[in-house]
């Protein structure tokens, strides 16, 4: 007698299909949404001293920048005010330094700076 065989058959997965390189995206690109503060409560020509008449430290910052309205304060981002403001004290710092080095003196923790500036600016007779 024979004996019968039989055979299972397995089903392989299918790979995934791919997607075709040629085919191009149809969703639209979205436009940058513009951000609104709402309508201007001021306009460009009011006066600083007006607005800012009890904030003494921005008065002093109008009067150091030389701006009078709204819109001349408005051409300068507040990084160009802050390293505006803080030019005379990085200068007046930097003159401490040189002139504590030309008497070989110097502020905490810089030594190397004063040797520095001491090579390249020798005492003159």
């Amino acid at each position: 007698m024979a004996k019968k065989t039989t055979k299972k058959l397995v089903k392989k997965a299918k790979p995934p299909a791919k997607k075709s390189a040629g085919k191009k995206s149809t969703a639209k690109k979205a436009k940058p949404k513009v951000i609104s503060l709402g309508r201007p409560l001021v306009t460009n020509e009011e006066k600083l001293y007006m607005l800012f008449h009890e904030d003494y430290e921005a008065r002093q910052v109008f009067e150091f920048l030389r701006v009078e309205t709204v819109k001349d304060l408005e051409q300068f981002s507040a990084e160009q005010i802050v390293r505006l403001l803080s030019k005379p004290i990085r200068t007046t710092v930097d003159h401490i330094r040189q002139r504590l080095a030309e008497k070989n003196r110097h502020l905490l923790d810089d030594v190397e700076w004063a040797a520095d500036w001491k090579k390249e600016h020798p005492p003159q007779e």
